[in-house]
This record gives structure tokens, sequence and C-alpha cells, in this order.
């Protein structure tokens, strides 16, 4: 790896299975267990997290819940408590912060930690790395893995190496000799539609696209293939930046199988309204602006959006906006392949709060 950068610390740390894990560890009888949370198995739903005994199954994120039961009949299906797993995150944070203020959260599940300067003056990332997932352990009962890398996208390359309840750590010089048999789809924004034109090029892996020449990626890619060569070599200079003022919530869903019908697409912008609306809450910020974002089959992304006359904060205002902008998109007749909605217009902390209509459990349908 060559950079001009100098060398940092970085750990990526990814709960486990975090939602059924969550789910496995407030009820005890389920501990063992194949549990799916998402959908109804029964309608259209989507599973959103898999226990590990699920996942030996064949059972994926975002896979129909229909398909989930077929691989695994004996799964415990669970509908998602996202103000659960939003209070659960925020005990992680904690923990996270007791070892550095850099703390990047990427989800409710996942963050980047720069631990070059750190508050317990350890010059080694993987002590640190193994301390933190001995206390999420301890402390909140929950499986984690961690990555430690000299940056965050072989950091986070990392943490996905050894799951679940793994430590990898890629030091500096192991960098290319990590990278370099690794598929290209492994590489950052590098989908089907992209790998394909790589590989028109006769190359497989991340090593053989570091050794290529530039000048014919960029003829295939534009100005995409010098940050993408970078990344096959390693070289990542993004730094760790925790959360500034929000401008935005959202949450976006990909799928194993692509939907067609309107009610399955419904039924995930249901969930994905009360995971923005849970995200909302935690930063106590209604907002105006409701955008839905779909993909179809064929990559060509559309979105609507609309401007409340209100700020909204509830599940129910959220879903029913996203509702309102599914209509307006013409539907073709290819399957629908990602699903997100997000929330922006948001209030400042000087605004007046004008109908501010928290959430309430008892609005639950």
């Amino acid at each position: 790896m060559t950079s001009a950068a100098p060398i940092r610390r970085i750990i990526h740390v990814d709960m486990d299975a975090f939602y059924a894990s969550v789910e496995q560890r407030d009820d005890p009888t389920l501990r063992g267990r194949p549990v799916i949370v998402g959908g109804s198995p029964d309608g259209r739903g989507v599973v959103a997290s898999a226990s590990y005994e699920a996942r030996s199954a064949g059972v994926r994120s975002a896979m129909p819940a229909s398909r989930a039961r077929r691989l695994c009949p004996a799964a415990i299906f669970l509908r998602p408590r996202f103000d659960a797993y939003l209070s659960v995150s925020r005990e992680i944070r904690a923990i996270f912060r007791r070892y550095t203020e850099l703390v990047e959260p990427l989800a409710l599940d996942e963050a980047y930690l720069d631990v070059t300067q750190n508050r317990l003056d350890e010059p080694y990332a993987t002590p640190l790395a193994r301390s933190i997932l001995a206390a999420i352990r301890s402390e909140l009962d929950l499986p984690a893995s961690a990555g430690v890398g000299p940056n965050k996208f072989i950091a986070k390359l990392a943490s996905d190496w050894d799951k679940p309840n793994g430590l990898v750590v890629v030091p500096p010089q192991r960098v290319e000799a990590f990278l370099r048999d690794m598929p290209i789809e492994r590489l950052w924004g590098v989908g089907p539609a992209t790998a394909g034109r790589i590989r028109e090029l006769g190359l497989e892996t991340i090593g053989e696209l570091a050794r290529f020449s530039l000048t014919t990626l960029e003829r295939v890619l534009g100005s995409y293939a010098r940050t993408l060569q970078d990344l096959a070599r390693g070289i990542d200079n993004r730094p760790v930046v925790p959360r500034r003022v929000a401008k935005s919530r959202g949450a976006e869903r990909t799928f194993a199988v692509d939907l067609f019908d309107l009610e399955a697409m419904q039924t995930v912008l249901a969930d994905l309204a009360d995971e923005v609306s849970s995200s909302l809450r935690e930063i106590e910020r209604p907002g105006r602006t409701v955008t839905l974002k779909l993909r179809f089959a064929d990559f060509r992304t559309v979105t609507r959006a609309v401007t409340l006359p209100r700020y909204v904060i509830e599940r129910e205002a959220i879903r029913a906006a996203a509702f309102e902008l599914l209509g307006r998109i013409e539907r073709s007749d290819l399957g629908v392949r990602l699903l997100g909605i997000s929330v922006s217009n948001l209030r400042r902390d000087d605004d007046p709060q004008l109908h501010f209509p928290f959430y309430e459990e008892g609005d639950v349908d």
C-alpha cells in the first residue's frame, strides 16, 4: 500500500445479526433457535435480520419472508422492535466513546472508530478492539465482530471476514495480500453492472484491478476509475467523522429477489417508515420533506419527494407520505430491487415546535 497520508489505526465494529441477537438476548427461550425479524411470512414481508441459526439454513437479510420460511420451517418470526434496537445502539455507542471521541456511526449496528489517538493512550489498535468487543459481550450480552486496519475501507472489509464474534487485524504491510484475491465486487460502488464492465477488461480480482492501466480503466469507468483503483491498492484517506448536525434520516432495503407486488412494496415501506421514525426520535428532530427512492431491476433509480405542511416524526405520517409517493411512480414490468425512505428539512433547534405530535405507543395499529 502506498499513500502519502500518515498511518492511522481504524476499527470498524459491526454487531452480529443485530436485531435477531437483541431478540434472543431479551427472550432467553429464543437462544439457540432460528429467529427471523421482519415481515410476516404469510404476507409479502421481507427479512430484516436473521439469527445465525436461521442463516445456516440459507436465510439472508432482504429475502422474502415466505421464502425464508420454506428454507427454515422451524424459524420463529418476530416483528421489528426499533425502539428497543435504538436503545441498545445508544448503549453500544457509549462504550465506543470510552475509547475515542472519533466515532462515526453508519447505522444502529455499526460504526468506525479512529483510535490513532485514544483516551487510554494505547499505541496499538488490536488490544482496544479486543476490549471493545469484550465490553459489548459482558455488559450488553450481545455478539459483535471487529476489523482493524489503516483506513476505513480495510477495517470494514476485515470486520466482515470472520463473523460472528470475529476480530481480524490487517496491518499496513498485509493490505496488498489481504486484497489480492478478493473478487472485484468487494470494492465499494461495484455492483453487477460495473462488475460486468470491469470483467470485459479481463479483470476478476482486486489485485488484478490494482495493477491494471488507469488510462484504460478511465475510458471504461470515467472519473470513478481512479478512486476504484486507489481502493484496490488499499488507499482510502477518508477521515472518521463524528456525527454532525443531521440534515436527514433515512433507511433502505435491497432485495435478494425483485419485488413486483404493490402490497409487498407497501409492507417494506411500512417497516422503513418505522425505522426512520425511530431514527428521528433518536435526535429529537422531526422533518417536513419525505423522499421515496425506488430502484428497478435494470438499476434505473427514481425518486419522488413531498414537503408536508407540518413537521412529522410519527411512523404513520411518514408511511402515508411514502405510500402516496409510491402511487406517483409509473411502474414498469421490471421488478423493484431497492426501496428507501428519507426525511429531510429537519426542524432546527431554534425553530418553534409547532405541530410536533410525537408518536405514542397507544397510536400503533
